[in-house]
């Protein structure tokens, strides 16, 4: 979510009470995405979706993350088939049959935030569409699955590229994941790629405590990207399809703890 603005590159490690707060804030983050993911359907408007968002984290007693998050005016992104992230929700942006929708959105509970996204079809969807957010989900388990003390954030990150580029599609580069807590961008940047650059972050070790926002951005086509006037909306820039999926994950002594899960 946004540009991370992380110094330097070691994590917090998180206490036991920590990491449950962040798991109840994870519990209100699951249960914004099941009553949004009831209510996406052809003539729905993002904004009526990010009303629905906003009203289910309030009522929990919880408040949204990005809110007023460097200027951001609304509680969730709403990203519409090329859309990659940051999109503003808006009653001119009617939900149509055939399109891919995903939302990105956090909370935050007693100081510390959870973090996570989703994408799925409007309707009836094409073949291609759904094999991307098929793929991008798969990318996010398999990532999450090298979530363990002693690996490193190359595991994660080889994961996440090797899966979506064995399918032919491609992988975001110019936004990454990030590490979160009572901020909401914590280091160690997570990229979803491992490339020639002399990355800090690919070499540090997973540790118990540590709390990572993981979140594969897959696109169809290039994994080039543009970003609109407004400031926020970010796209692909080739007008592909693009599918986003993010959870927020906890290592543990002996494996990891997702706080996003349902």
């Amino acid at each position: 979510m946004f540009s991370p603005r992380i110094v330097g590159e070691q994590p917090r490690l998180k206490t036991q009470t920590e990491l449950e707060t962040m798991r109840h804030a994870g519990k209100i983050h699951a249960r914004t995405i099941a009553r949004l993911r009831e209510a996406i359907a052809p003539g729905v408007t993002s904004a009526q979706l990010d009303c629905i968002a906003e009203e289910t984290i309030l009522d929990a007693g919880a408040k949204p993350s990005f809110k007023g998050y460097q200027g951001y005016p609304a509680t969730i992104c709403s990203q519409v088939n090329e859309v990659v992230v940051h999109g503003i929700p808006s009653e001119d942006e009617v939900l149509e049959e055939g399109d891919i929708f995903g939302a990105d959105l956090g909370v935050m509970w007693e100081g510390y935030h959870a973090d996570g996204a989703f994408t799925v079809g409007v309707g009836e969807i094409g073949g291609e569409a759904q094999r991307l957010i098929e793929v991008t989900r798969e990318s996010l388990q398999l990532a999450i699955e090298q979530v363990e003390p002693g690996n490193t954030i190359r595991d994660v990150a080889t994961a996440v590229q090797g899966h979506a580029e064995g399918a032919g599609f491609s992988v975001v580069r110019a936004l990454i994941g990030h590490g979160i807590g009572s901020e909401i961008h914590e280091p160690p940047q997570v990229p979803n790629f491992v490339d020639d650059a002399d990355r800090a972050c690919y070499e540090v070790e997973l540790q118990a405590g540590m709390t990572l926002a993981i979140e594969p951005m897959v696109n169809a086509g290039g994994a080039d990207v543009c970003q609109d006037a407004d400031g926020w909306k970010v796209r692909t820039r080739d007008g592909s399809l693009s599918a986003h999926f993010e959870h927020t994950v906890a290592v543990t002594d002996d494996g990891h703890w997702i706080l996003t899960a349902p």
